[in-house]
């Protein structure tokens, strides 16, 4: 089995649709219910597919600037969970970075893309990715408290 098909598999079981019914899986909306569970690694990698896929230039940067964020968060919260770790303790300067590239892909899109508030989505990004720079990534800003969530307004 591919990645692709095991991560349609896992998409599908987001699905409430009935088993017998063929339906493509909601890649995208798949990425959001995962990204508010605080899963954002698994998030990435349900978007990845799309990106990949996406002839769009456009849309492609888009994909990538979210794929980004969720990486941004995966380096944040494994800090969070293992501050002493050999490894994850030195994640907050790859979290900026990848938070910088995000705001870069996301710089030409409106403020509402594909059913996003990007405008919001800016801002959470750029203050993480401040705290960060401003703290010399000694301090992380996440937790899981009070870590951001998405929502998609309704005619997505």
């Amino acid at each position: 089995m591919t990645k692709r098909e095991r991560i349609s598999d896992f998409v599908r079981s987001f699905d409430e649709a009935p088993p017998s019914e063929m339906r493509i899986p909601d890649y995208y909306g798949v990425f959001f219910q995962l990204w508010n569970a605080q899963r954002y690694y698994e998030a990435h990698d349900v978007l990845e597919q799309l990106w990949l896929a996406e002839k769009d230039l456009k849309l492609a940067r888009f994909y990538q600037a979210l794929i980004q964020a969720a990486g941004a968060f995966v380096h944040l919260q494994k800090n969070f969970e293992y501050p002493l770790h050999a490894k994850h303790g030195r994640r907050l300067r790859p979290a900026g970075r990848l938070f910088a590239l995000a705001l870069r892909n996301l710089e030409h899109l409106p403020n509402e893309f594909r059913a996003l508030d990007l405008e919001r989505f800016r801002q959470t990004l750029a203050r993480y990715h401040d705290e960060l720079t401003e703290s010399h990534f000694e301090r992380n800003p996440w937790s899981p408290r009070t870590a951001p969530q998405l929502s998609l307004s309704a005619g997505k």
